[in-house]
């Protein structure tokens, strides 16, 4: 589903009127592999993509940062990464295990997931892992965007909030946000979205946080999503792959990982979002305004 905050607030910031719809179609996991750069770069420079979130911490980034000093305006954040999901392709820390010791397993690789994180990690080192993250995509030649979460963590806990908060104010990043009407059901949570406020980081209006259920189901889903598009500045993500020998080895979602592709590559895709009238943004747009507007504060 769509999730809404500050009505239009973003958009109006970035000259939009207050009825515009303007959507940033982000390419998440960027980097994981080979089938996913590929259809990632092509997304990027032939489709529908207006950004993308690279995974540092996998083998294949490299080739991120290759794309990224040959194309210099793509639009390219960085997925801040405290998990390591897939059991038989693994990756671990940046800064390696021995420095973070909290944040991996006994074979060194990040937490298999969101609650393992939460148990075991202590906040001082997942900071100092994500900012060495940033670092990193900084000194590949990378002009970091934006910032999100990788499987979310950063925004289900406040504490773990405000280490993505501090992150923004630091790089003057702009970031993905969930609803703030959930976030305000989490303890603690006021505190860092008011710190948030105080330092300027601006995100989208809406954020889409789901996906098509059966591969089948895509162009639908897409499309119905997209119709139904409220006014503001949107982001919606997805993970697009091509679903060869390398990624069916690893990742279950494969095929759906390609159905999202082909649907956002697409002239039906074209055609739908000319035909709604939706203004189509990178989050460079975003993170130029909102540090123009830091420096005249």
């Amino acid at each position: 589903m769509t999730e809404s905050r500050t009505a239009s607030s973003t958009a109006q910031k970035l000259g939009y009127p207050q009825d515009a719809r303007v959507l940033i179609i982000n390419a998440d996991d960027f980097g994981m592999c080979h089938d996913e750069n590929e259809a990632t770069i092509e997304g990027l420079t032939s489709g529908l993509f207006t950004s993308a979130t690279a995974l540092v911490t996998c083998p294949w980034f490299e080739e991120v940062a290759d794309f990224a000093r040959n194309h210099p305006s793509a639009d390219l954040g960085v997925h801040l990464t405290l998990t390591s999901e897939w059991e038989r392709y693994k990756w671990g820390p940046v800064l390696g295990s021995g420095a973070v010791p909290s944040l991996v397993d006994g074979r060194g690789y990040l937490w298999l997931d969101v609650p393992q994180v939460y148990a075991h990690d202590q906040l001082e080192e997942a900071e100092a892992e994500l900012r060495a993250q940033i670092d990193k995509a900084l000194a590949a030649g990378i002009d970091v965007t934006h910032l999100d979460s990788h499987m979310g963590p950063l925004h289900l806990r406040a504490d773990y909030h405000d280490i993505y908060r501090r992150l923004a104010r630091d790089y003057r990043l702009p970031l993905r946000m969930v609803s703030r009407r959930a976030l305000r059901q989490i303890d603690g949570m006021d505190a860092v979205l008011g710190g948030m406020e105080r330092d300027g980081t601006w995100y989208p209006d809406n954020f889409n946080s789901g996906g098509p259920r059966q591969v089948d189901e895509t162009p639908a889903y897409w499309t119905t999503l997209i119709r139904d598009l409220r006014p503001g500045l949107t982001e919606i993500y997805c993970h697009p792959a091509l679903a060869r020998t390398e990624l069916l080895g690893c990742a279950r979602d494969a095929r759906q990982r390609e159905a999202d592709f082909r649907f956002f590559t697409s002239d039906q895709a074209r055609t739908l979002i000319r035909d709604e009238s939706i203004e189509l943004v990178g989050y460079r747009k975003l993170r130029d305004a909102m540090r123009a507007a830091r420096s005249r504060g």
